[in-house]
């Protein structure tokens, strides 16, 4: 390799700081940060989960999702809740105000979608999605095929295997 230009690393990370520089004001304008969105995410998908199962599904160490946790209970879209049955268990709850969110900010970061994968035809812009999700969970196998969400090259690959 000799261009910076055919370094993986050098790629993704321009790409990266290039939609999340698009992502920070869109969010910004709704008083949240791209780490508080995710939680977000994480609860619409459903509400209640503890903090550990956010930390699962959104790849987050301990600490930072223990901050963001934080931040949302002082700004308003979500509280931890301790289940009646073991008050050591804690779930976060969405509050109205993280449920009004919902619709306005999901509206806007399509928008982004829409805008980052424009340029290319819709198939195309699903493939990259699909081939970005495998590159993201290389080291967890099953959360790849699980969260990948179409025929990438993966699932192909191991239906020719069973074919043979």
């Amino acid at each position: 390799m000799t261009r910076i230009d055919d370094c993986i690393a050098f790629v993704l990370s321009k790409a990266y700081q290039r939609v999340h520089a698009e992502l920070k004001p869109r969010l910004a304008a709704f008083g949240l940060t791209a780490p508080q969105y995710a939680v977000l995410l994480g609860l619409w998908e459903q509400d209640g989960r503890s903090s550990a199962q956010l930390r699962e599904r959104l790849v987050m160490d301990s600490a930072t999702i223990t901050g963001v946790i934080d931040r949302l209970e002082r700004n308003g879209p979500a509280h931890p809740r301790p289940r009646p049955q073991d008050r050591r268990l804690v779930r976060l709850r969405l509050t109205d105000a993280g449920r009004a969110l919902r619709d306005e900010v999901q509206r806007t970061t399509t928008e982004l979608n829409a805008d980052v994968l424009g340029a290319f035809r819709e198939a195309e812009a699903e493939d990259l999605v699909a081939r970005l999700r495998t590159i993201a969970r290389k080291d967890e196998p099953e959360k790849s095929e699980r969260y990948a969400g179409s025929d990438g090259p993966d699932k192909r690959a191991r239906k020719d295997e069973h074919q043979r």
